[in-house]
């Protein structure tokens, strides 16, 4: 087992580097980014944001008008995540009792928080929001979100997310579950908090995407490890059922929120063309294209830099390894970012470069994975 898998999976505090004098907090950050997952620093110990600078915690202040991104610096929480592999050595690298978090909504992730804290039952209608449970229903057992989140799949003949093997489970310091799964189709899952009295999927089961962040696998805090369970690294797709019960309980936005658009014709044509068809070159890029793509819909405010870094760092891993053309997967790129992004060619140009430059030491297998 490598040493990066061993700090994912390590269940004990007391390993403080990676090997070769790297911090462990460098290394999950760097391979949390190596996924396209952008990450941002968390307090010493803690699984809350690094704070904020001085600045930032004047009154009326807000991270849209906050300068300190540009100048390197991670306030405003999971606003400030990054892709960047410069900034992350810089970050983790003067500071690694930082700890480490992902920001899910530009990382397509959807992660299920399974809690197991020692609570009262609140009434029977919010233990499965819009699933009436009768009084006749006797609840003795029930108390954590294990359960609830068991009964739920078992209503609908599915295997319960805390028991996927197939994707990557992450067991809390407290004794509960992250669940990691990718988003389906570009859609914007939203937050929620189950024990609160507002969108909720089950009792005690938070759901974490846009809008929210998750503690990196193998980040340690003052309460413990963030341990990785079982040997599955990757996030495995949404399962149906669980996107549909989640659009059942509010999770996707309202609907005047816009739909991503398709590809450009001609940036899926020169995908198309560099793969030899719609092979596998092509259906692992494509997906990447159409995020960028949507982007168009909304001026500002949609993490278009991270999804074109990300689809630009897939590319050059897919160049890398045989499965695509250079020339066309840069063209394929800066059609989909020109579609976009108009007139913004010197913006999304260096983004391009950096993906691509970065994805090159990454070559993707035959299988579309690193």
């Amino acid at each position: 087992m490598t040493d990066e898998l061993r700090i994912l999976r390590s269940d004990s505090p007391q390993s403080a580097s990676a090997g070769a004098g790297v911090p462990q907090s460098l290394t999950i950050a760097r391979w949390c980014a190596g996924r396209g997952w952008p990450v941002h620093p968390l307090a010493p110990g803690r699984k809350t944001p690094a704070g904020n600078c001085a600045a930032c915690r004047e009154p009326g202040h807000t991270y849209r008008e906050c300068r300190c991104p540009a100048a390197g610096r991670w306030c405003h929480g999971f606003r400030a995540a990054t892709l960047d592999f410069a900034r992350i050595d810089q970050w983790w690298g003067q500071r690694p009792q930082l700890g480490v978090g992902v920001a899910c909504g530009p990382a397509g992730l959807v992660v299920v928080d399974v809690d197991a804290h020692v609570r009262s039952l609140p009434r029977r209608d919010r233990l499965l929001p819009g699933i009436p449970i009768a009084g006749t229903v006797d609840l003795t057992g029930l108390a954590n979100g294990f359960h609830t989140l068991g009964v739920l799949a078992a209503l609908r003949g599915a295997t319960s997310p805390a028991d996927d093997e197939t994707t990557l489970r992450v067991r809390t310091p407290s004794g509960g579950l992250h669940v990691w799964y990718r988003g389906l189709c570009g859609l914007r899952w939203q937050c929620s908090s189950g024990s609160g009295g507002g969108r909720a999927l089950a009792w005690q089961v938070d759901v974490r995407a846009h809008g929210g962040y998750i503690v990196a696998p193998g980040t340690v805090t003052e309460a413990g490890v963030y341990a990785v369970v079982g040997e599955v690294r990757e996030p495995a797709p949404l399962p149906a059922w669980l996107a549909r019960d989640l659009e059942r309980t509010g999770h996707l936005p309202p609907a005047h929120v816009p739909a991503p658009r398709p590809v450009p014709p001609r940036a899926r044509q020169a995908v198309l063309a560099a793969a030899g068809g719609p092979g596998v070159g092509g259906r692992v890029l494509s997906g990447l294209l159409a995020e960028v793509a949507a982007c168009a819909a909304v001026a500002e405010g949609v993490g278009f830099t991270e999804k074109l870094n990300r689809a630009a760092y897939t590319a050059g891993g897919l160049v890398a390894a045989g499965l695509l053309a250079e020339e066309a997967a840069l063209r394929a790129l800066r059609d989909a970012a020109a579609y976009a992004r108009p007139g913004q060619e010197r913006r999304y140009g260096a983004v391009i470069r950096s993906g691509l430059s970065a994805g090159r030491t990454r070559p993707l297998s035959p299988g579309g994975h690193l």
